[in-house]
């Protein structure tokens, strides 16, 4: 016997696809009422609860919106921008050191890992508390996001 001669003993079985109507009937094999003949299936209790605590989500048009903010440290920051110089999202996008997303510039929170040496003036980003102190530190200025906005809505 050879390679080419041999042949399968057993052939497959496919499985049964029922409920799928053509050949099968009315009740496409699967009898006739209780709890075997109804869609779906029987679940564990546990199985249910662990179901029901997952969120839902709200219809199939539902698209939950993403939070596009960029993440800068400060080593970045001194690398990059020399004395005086004045840091937007729009400039760091101009720079490349962000990217756009999805057509829009993003938020930008600045870290402070890393040391800043010169004094830039940073405004529109949002600033942790270390970056702040080092920021005002070298002598640079920041204006928060949320301090540009209170002045929109007050003047």
């Amino acid at each position: 016997m050879q390679l080419h001669e041999l042949q399968i003993k057993n052939k497959l079985k496919r499985r049964k696809r029922v409920g799928r109507g053509g050949k099968r009937g009315t009740y496409s094999g699967r009898g006739v009422k209780g709890q075997k003949a109804r869609a779906g299936r029987k679940m564990q209790p546990s199985m249910r609860e662990l179901i029901k605590r997952y969120p839902k989500l709200r219809g199939y048009r539902y698209v939950r919106l993403k939070s596009s903010s960029a993440v800068l440290n400060l080593d970045i920051l001194e690398r990059v921008f020399q004395n005086g110089d004045k840091i937007t999202p729009a400039v760091l996008v101009e720079k490349k050191i962000i990217r756009r997303s999805e057509g829009r510039t993003p938020s930008v929170k600045i870290l402070g890992r890393g040391e800043i040496t010169k004094k830039v003036n940073i405004s529109g980003c949002q600033a942790s508390k270390s970056a702040k102190e080092k920021i005002e530190k070298a002598g640079g200025k920041i204006k928060l996001r949320s301090q540009i906005s209170n002045l929109k809505t007050t003047s």
